[in-house]
């Protein structure tokens, strides 16, 4: 194969990126990417890996550097490049402000920012690690292990907490989604999230590894269905998985047409609440598709997978499923006492594919922990996830531990208020708030956008929510709009922007 050099490719046997790169070598015409309608082979993916490995190759060896998760063939083919070298690529979302971004760079140790075909060494000293992280073995070096990626999480809850995932994670989760899933040379796989995301670890790298065909969804086409339903229609892939934002997006552009999906196989839900409309939706527009709502962290992976059947009752949350092979589960009351039946709890998360903890300021605040009563060694993450577990057993989240908030003393949900929302027909899009008030304690606000021609004004909607919810979960203001509400990178309802955008300060 012209313009690669396999002499210096070092990925261990059975690893994720030596199945990359014996997918390069064994069929180099294959497609491995689409972006824009172009078809990037693994043999053109490879070679640009290569280009880049030169000047990765000059800083010292696993040393992380810092990649800006901007979508496109050159940037996974500058990760691919960083995986071969075995320098840790910190992918970071592209929309960070600089003060952000240099905390997690400091965090991290990075010292040199990589975009496609540029290398910027960042000026300031990198300071001593914070207690908890990495330890330094000489200056200007993390070591970070068998490190193959450093994830970010969203941040909804302030700084984006850095995600270090072992190489042997990322397999063990590559060979369960890729036989899960049946992902193989050929298979296409819809990529909808940004590359800094746990999610890429199915859509991009397990697809890669397998030989399968990845469909780039670019920033410019997430808010647009249209474009959305004819890219799909199109290229056809056989699995999809996203947040709920996408199949709302495909739904409501389907619709009117009357138009189908048949080339999915498979469609996974993750990262946030399913609304009813839209699932009751999804069977009509993927007529041959299976369906699976997948409950997960960043920082352990895929844990739970439920697939629906039949048709779901609206009035409940959908269950957390079955734990994947490996996955442990507890749930933990607030006293740290371990729940053995039924009852309701923090869920802890034992899983093969987690990372070994944060790195930098995240590290010390306990997201990691022992088992609660010392019944065994294993690492449990702390999910913050309220879950309850029914009396024959069956898993639903009920909501954040940290969006518990009193109201005149009684302790009210907002991902519940947000979910009886969701319920109604008339609503597309909602989020929540609790704001500070003097008298109650907090005073919920609530925006609803109204499903276009559904006529759904606030008295129905209240109505709607009476019947739902106790009085005190009802929100004090209450407002309808026909615009989209902000929203995350990855299409999470972005709560704080959205109180900005429809409550000033007085109200």
């Amino acid at each position: 194969m012209d313009g690669i050099d396999t002499a210096v490719i070092t990925a261990g046997p059975g690893s994720f990126v030596a199945g990359i790169v014996d997918q390069a070598r064994r069929a180099p015409d294959a497609t491995a990417l689409v972006w824009w309608g172009h078809a990037i082979s693994y043999g053109a993916l490879l070679r640009r890996a290569e280009l880049e490995r030169e000047r990765i190759a000059l800083i010292p060896e696993g040393e992380p550097v810092g990649v800006p998760a901007v979508k496109s063939p050159r940037t996974v083919a500058l990760i691919l490049a960083c995986l071969l070298e075995h320098r840790p690529p910190l992918l970071t979302p592209p929309a960070l402000g600089k003060d952000v971004l240099d905390r997690l760079y400091e965090q991290a140790g990075v010292r040199h920012v990589l975009t496609p075909g540029k290398t910027a060494p960042r000026n300031p000293p990198v300071p001593t690690a914070a207690p908890g992280t990495a330890h330094r073995d000489r200056p200007g070096r993390t070591d970070l292990g068998e490190t193959a990626l450093l994830l970010t999480t969203s941040g909804t809850t302030g700084i984006p907490k850095i995600v270090p995932l072992d190489g042997t994670a990322v397999d063990r989760f590559t060979a369960w989604a890729g036989e899960t899933f049946g992902i193989g040379p050929g298979t296409t796989v819809l990529n909808y999230a940004p590359l800094n995301f746990d999610v890429c670890l199915l859509d991009v790298w397990t697809t890669l590894a397998l030989g399968g065909r990845v469909l780039l969804v670019d920033a410019d086409r997430v808010p647009q269905g249209g474009r959305l339903l004819d890219l799909v229609e199109r290229e056809r892939p056989e699995v999809v998985q996203s947040v709920p934002l996408l199949y709302r997006l495909l739904t409501d552009a389907a619709r009117d047409g009357g138009r189908t999906l048949p080339s999915v196989r498979h469609a996974v839900f993750t990262g946030d609440t399913m609304p009813s409309p839209v699932l009751a939706a999804l069977p009509r527009l993927l007529p041959g598709a299976r369906l699976y709502n997948v409950y997960g962290c960043t920082e352990t992976n895929d844990s739970f997978l439920h697939e629906v059947r039949g048709t779901p009752d609206p009035g409940r949350p959908l269950p957390l499923g079955h734990p994947l092979p490996g996955v442990r589960a507890l749930l933990v009351t607030g006293d740290g006492r371990v729940l053995d039946g039924p009852g309701t709890g923090e869920l802890h998360v034992s899983t093969p594919f987690q990372s070994r903890g944060y790195l930098g300021e995240a590290a010390v605040r306990g997201g990691f922990v022992p088992h609660p009563e010392g019944a065994d060694d294993r690492s449990w993450f702390r999910s913050g996830d309220l879950v309850h577990r029914s009396a024959e057993g069956e898993l639903t989240l009920v909501g954040r531990t940290d969006y518990q908030v009193k109201v005149r003393g009684i302790r009210v949900n907002l991902q519940e208020v947000e979910r009886v929302l969701l319920a109604h027909p008339g609503v597309a899009e909602a989020a929540v708030l609790a704001l500070p008030d003097p008298v109650s304690g907090h005073s919920l606000h609530a925006v609803a956008r109204r499903r276009a021609g559904s006529g759904l004004n606030t008295l129905t909607l209240r109505g709607h929510l009476a019947h739902g919810l106790p009085k005190s979960a009802i929100p004090v203001r209450l407002l309808i709009t026909d615009e989209p509400l902000p929203r995350t990178a990855t299409g999470k309802a972005d709560r704080e922007r959205t109180v900005r955008v429809h409550f000033t300060e007085e109200s």
